[in-house]
């Protein structure tokens, strides 16, 4: 189909991106709006943009003119008459997008695609409304249209496969990725994002952890390029509601139940960044500021206490595999004398070598001097028993994630260790508690969840129990960060802040693929380009390990009993056979072994 003149009505901010992005790649535009000022809008925004573009070199003079002139705008839907296809973007209401589609009906050639831009509502129930529902399909452009990639192309029971096409080849040739998605409320990129924000947004709403500490979790423990609450802000908390009410209306998923903070936010006129309060609340510039004025920030349980912290100035570990040897290193490379003991002395000897590899290779990248490393080796003292960490001021264990194990081991470091000395558990999904009701001062016990690998990632999840005292949790923060960590502190329930925010979402996508609703490539595809993850959902799920992943969603499932937490089937099938992922050579995809 050629198509090189393209409607489009509805010239807010995403009808003015995609007209922009559409005459910079050659096509005609015909931009219609009923508001007359925001068709200048329009024109005025190409000027602008085209004309940074040209102080960047982008553009060339004469290709911004060009670019400009092929941007006519109007008031009055019928100037789409000579139009190949049409893409509305007016504003997400069934009502409205209804009239603008059956108007278009009385105007444009019976064999003309139109395209709704529809994020959340019905493209089934739109396109039933229309004379011709087989030519309806769903275009989803994400903002900015001009530099995002990625384009959803909906698809109904009445869609007939010209207009697929069509749109398809439109998405190529603007040199975006299409994505075939199903028609249901969110598609694929916002059906598994606006999930894993309403459930950050709950959380801060329950004062399991504060609005800096979620934000800071995700980014440092995930490396995500903002956190959901801020996230939440930026996409408008108004916007986030909506589409959180139709994924709710269509699947009764209670996961998809908007959480009551962000009506209230909402009712409040605390819509983010466009009103200049939300969760955060910003400066004149846009720029986020302090919390004065913005939602009330969590407190509670998981809040710092008010004592001192004790000094720190030998840390004890006990085990030796690879999260204690990452531990070690990074306290040893931050100044503090280390103990590693091992189950035995050859462990412990083997653990520290692998140390000392490790900084031969930061020797090697410019990250140390040869006498930073040697320093930082000597500080590491091996030992093949646990009574070697009786003089340590704070004790990690890092041994197997098997709780009676670990219990174990606390009996043994309450025998051992020094009055007033605090013991932590690296555990990332076994109930804390535990651990210190092992102990006769459970006072005295915290969780330090640090991120694998422990001298790379920043993130450090200090985890208080009912009876963490004010010190015990102090000196742990404290300790986090004299070994240059960002430390965020939450309460002691399964999953903590990350994971509990981070399964559920890898759950919701292996749903998708389960359902036959996308492909894990079209997921991962979405992910990465729409919503702007590191790695789609099923690459992250190889690299952890399904069974891993499999442990962690049966830990959620178990401890918060919602039935949309439960391990999807087809996950616990592919861990049944053996396709683990990464190291087994196969688990979405295929591997090749080295």
């Amino acid at each position: 189909m050629d198509i090189s003149t393209i409607a489009v009505v509805g010239l807010g901010t995403m009808g003015t991106g995609l007209a922009e992005a559409l005459t910079l790649a050659g096509r005609e535009v015909v931009g219609v709006d009923t508001d007359p000022e925001a068709a200048a809008r329009a024109s005025a925004a190409l000027e602008a943009s085209t004309a940074r573009a040209v102080s960047r070199g982008d553009l060339t003079e004469h290709q911004r003119r060009t670019a400009v002139a092929r941007l006519r705008t109007f008031t009055d839907v019928r100037a789409a008459a000579d139009a190949d296809l049409v893409v509305e973007v007016v504003p997400e209401s069934y009502e409205d997008k209804c009239r603008v589609l059956r108007a278009l009906d009385d105007v444009v050639r019976p064999e003309v695609v139109l395209a709704t831009g529809t994020n959340a509502l019905s493209v089934t129930r739109l396109a039933s409304g229309t004379r011709h529902p087989e030519r309806v399909v769903g275009m989803h452009f994400f903002h900015p249209a001009p530099v995002m990639r990625l384009v959803e192309v909906v698809r109904t029971v009445f869609t007939s496969r010209a207009a697929l096409d069509a749109v398809t080849g439109l998405a190529r040739d603007l040199g975006k990725e299409p994505i075939a998605a199903g028609d249901r409320p969110g598609f694929v990129a916002d059906g598994l994002l606006f999930c894993y924000l309403n459930q950050a947004a709950a959380m801060y709403e329950s004062g399991y952890a504060s609005r800096d500490d979620i934000d800071a979790a995700m980014r440092l423990g995930c490396g995500l390029p903002m956190g959901p609450l801020a996230l939440l802000d930026l996409i408008g908390v108004d916007t986030a509601r909506t589409v959180l009410d139709a994924m709710y209306e269509a699947s009764g998923d209670r996961l998809h139940a908007p959480a009551p903070i962000l009506g209230q936010l909402s009712e409040a006129g605390l819509t983010g960044r466009k009103a200049g309060r939300g969760f955060y609340a910003y400066g004149a510039g846009g720029g986020r500021g302090g919390s004065d004025g913005s939602a009330p920030d969590a407190s509670g349980a998981a809040a710092p206490g008010a004592a001192a912290p004790a000094g720190v100035r030998t840390v004890g570990i006990a085990g030796s595999g690879t999260m204690a040897a990452g531990i070690a290193e990074v306290f040893a490379k931050s100044g503090h004398d280390v103990v590693l003991a091992g189950r035995t002395a050859v462990k412990a000897a083997a653990a520290r070598e692998r140390i000392a590899k490790s900084f031969r290779r930061s020797v090697d990248k410019k990250r140390m001097t040869d006498d930073e490393a040697a320093a930082a080796l000597a500080r590491i003292a091996p030992a093949g028993a646990p009574d070697a960490l009786a003089g340590a001021d704070l004790v990690l264990e890092a041994v197997a994630e098997d709780l009676p194990v670990k219990r174990e081991l606390f009996r043994t470091l309450d025998g051992v260790c020094r009055e007033g000395a605090v013991l932590a558990t690296t555990t990332s999904s076994l109930p804390v508690i535990a651990c210190a009701r092992a102990t006769a001062r459970p006072q005295d016990v915290a969780g330090m969840h640090f991120f694998n690998p422990a001298p790379a990632m920043r993130l450090v999840e200090v985890v208080r129990t009912v009876l963490t005292g004010d010190a015990a949790h102090a000196t742990v923060r404290a300790a986090a960060l004299a070994a240059g960590k960002h430390p965020v502190d939450c309460g002691d329930r399964a999953g903590f802040i990350v994971n509990a925010l981070l399964f559920p979402y890898l759950n919701n996508a292996v749903k998708m693929v389960q359902d036959h609703y996308a492909t894990a490539d079209d997921i991962d595809i979405a992910m990465r380009l729409g919503a702007g993850y590191p790695m789609g959902p099923f690459e992250l799920l190889d690299v952890v390990g399904l069974d891993v992943s499999l442990a962690i969603e049966r830990v959620l499932h178990r401890e918060f009993r919602d039935p949309g937490l439960a391990p999807a089937p087809l996950l616990e099938h592919l861990v049944a056979a053996g396709c683990l992922g990464r190291k087994t050579g196969r688990g979405f995809r295929a591997y090749a072994h080295r």
